[in-house]
């Protein structure tokens, strides 16, 4: 994964003030990422700020308290469907190394399948970008959502 790379080590050795952006090592996506992440990581003080910390947890956490009270009013058999999809697609994610199906990859495929506003009047595009994270937040929290993994076949 491009963030993921371990070759901060590289980075780590350059001198803070001035970088030699002509050296072959440049090239390699993995280095630049390094030295962002590494960049970000050294600041005093995060991006963002240490007192906005447990407001943006907090918000998180109501996004997702409010999307299960918004799932599980859903009619019974919208519900239950709705869970085994997710839980079938979480057992489709966990293979993601070899079928490329991510969190991500799997919002964008289902997110415009499994939900959609009546009528399209809006910007389909922003729609979209909103049934994909929404789908993707099922799948990450759906513990959260859903409740405790049932055992048994579908």
């Amino acid at each position: 994964m491009l963030f993921e790379s371990s070759n901060t080590h590289a980075c780590s050795r350059l001198p803070a003030e001035r970088l030699d952006l002509d050296d072959p090592q440049w090239e390699d996506i993995h280095v630049i990422t390094g030295a962002l992440k590494l960049f970000f990581r050294e600041l005093p003080e995060p991006l963002v700020p240490y007192g906005f910390f447990h407001d943006v947890v907090e918000t998180v956490n109501t996004i997702k308290d409010s999307l299960k009270l918004l799932v599980v009013s859903m009619p019974p058999h919208n519900l239950h469907t709705l869970r085994h999809m997710i839980r079938h697609l979480r057992r489709v994610m966990e293979r993601s190394d070899s079928n490329r199906m991510t969190t991500q990859n799997i919002g964008i495929v289902f997110g415009p399948t499994l939900m959609r506003p009546e009528n399209e009047s809006g910007n389909m595009a922003i729609n979209m970008v909103y049934q994909n994270q929404a789908v993707e937040l099922l799948l990450s929290e759906y513990q959260r959502i859903f409740g405790a993994e049932q055992t048994g076949s579908y």
